[in-house]
């Protein structure tokens, strides 16, 4: 009882923290003069995606030459872009679903999108390709290039939204109420109190389900496979929501699509240079899937011109048929 305590103690400190934090970008944005596709994409999907990146950067520190480490550091790097581009796609999908209660287009700068997703697309498969390179001399060259990848998208990004605005209504600044301008110092403030908040939810949030599935007597392989990363990864995915729920679509599409680019690019190349770069079977297997959902959605865009509810809940059979092929693995 006390675990579940916890869990709904954790998921709210999640909930609060998201909401000041997505206040507090969207002013950061404004001060800026940056649009929503840089908003979302780049100040809103780096930011959240910083506390889980420590994950596999606290394990290739603590390697000391341990296989076991290095393989925990490597399923992170993975993980994470195939829980936003599966899983995340699916949340946002249904969450669009219950605030429109309709399958009409998203409100979303297509261009921002698209853009987003081509890059993912390129740089996840530089990254997993690297696996494949027959020295390690080689797979560095890759980890050097993915960061430039990543900073020459930033500043693409960054320079295409300049001067727009489509972040529309814009609440007053929670640490700042009676300002109308408030300050950049202000501003990060409350962005960094809002992430402190949302790793301490996270990290009560994740202790409570390790707790409740350890007690329920729950596979160890699926804790650590399954159970951990939706516990560790979607709960800063509640920015997107909350947009959704806004009808800021772009912010919330963008929050989930720029830290797939970040996740892709930026953290593979600290595992590429750190590790040997050898994807098990399984590892290789969630990256192939996470390509596939992001192309489905990317070829989904292009061909349309827009996305529906509906497409982005295609992500959650990519990502059943992982859990699928897992549990099989596991049996046989």
């Amino acid at each position: 009882m006390n675990d579940l305590v916890m869990m709904v103690i954790g998921l709210g400190i999640i909930l609060m923290s998201a909401e000041v934090f997505t206040n507090g970008v969207e002013w950061l944005g404004k001060r800026l003069n940056l649009g929503a596709g840089a908003v979302g994409s780049v100040l809103a999907a780096v930011g959240t995606a910083l506390p889980e990146t420590m994950v596999p950067i606290i394990a290739f520190l603590g390697m000391g030459g341990g296989e076991e480490l290095a393989d925990v550091g490597i399923r992170a790097i993975l993980g994470a872009p195939f829980m936003l581009v599966t899983l995340a796609f699916f949340i946002s999908g249904v969450a669009a679903l219950i605030f429109r209660r309709s399958n009409k287009p998203l409100f979303i700068n297509t261009a921002v999108i698209k853009h987003d997703l081509a890059f993912f697309l390129v740089v996840y498969g530089i990254a997993i390709g690297a696996s494949f390179l027959p020295n390690h001399q080689m797979k560095l060259a890759v980890a050097g290039l993915l960061p430039i990848l990543y900073l020459i998208y930033v500043i693409k990004t960054v320079y295409n939204c300049l001067g727009t605005d489509e972040c529309g209504y814009l609440a007053p600044l929670y640490f700042s109420q009676r300002h109308s301008n408030p300050s950049l110092a202000i501003i990060f403030i409350q962005l960094c109190c809002a992430l402190l908040g949302i790793v301490a939810g996270a990290n009560v949030f994740v202790g409570a389900v390790q707790s409740v599935a350890l007690l329920t007597g729950i596979p160890a392989f699926i804790l650590s496979l399954i159970i951990t990363p939706i516990a560790t990864e979607l709960p800063e995915k509640f920015n997107s929501v909350i947009w959704l729920r806004r009808g800021k679509d772009t912010l919330a599409l963008g929050n989930i699509t720029g830290a797939m680019v970040f996740q892709s690019s930026v953290i593979p190349a600290l595992g590429i240079a750190l590790t040997p770069w050898q994807l098990e079977p399984l590892a290789l297997w969630s990256a192939l899937l996470a390509i596939g959902s992001g192309l489905f959605i990317y070829l989904t865009l292009r061909r349309r011109g827009s996305l529906c509810p509906l497409h982005l809940l295609a992500g959650g059979g990519f990502y059943l048929f992982f859990i699928i092929t897992l549990l099989r693995f596991q049996l046989y």
